[in-house]
């Protein structure tokens, strides 16, 4: 998800203070940003929250055409 990627490294968030801030493994948070795992709404609103976004601002164009 080049959003997520791009938000995270504006931030300079590494991949492990990402997992870090929501409690997760580093893996787990890596398989998120390279689409390698399913993101439940749940933690979409985690990350948005650290962002100060809403889920719709960083994850909707990922998925609107999706299937």
């Amino acid at each position: 998800m080049e959003i997520l990627k791009a938000l995270r490294l504006k931030e300079r968030y590494t991949h492990q203070d990402m997992a870090n801030l929501l409690g997760i493994s580093k893996a787990f948070y890596w398989q998120i940003e390279n689409r390698k795992r399913t993101l439940s709404y749940k933690m979409a609103v985690k990350i948005a929250s650290i962002f100060h976004k809403k889920p719709d601002e960083i994850f909707y164009d990922e998925f609107k055409n999706k299937d």
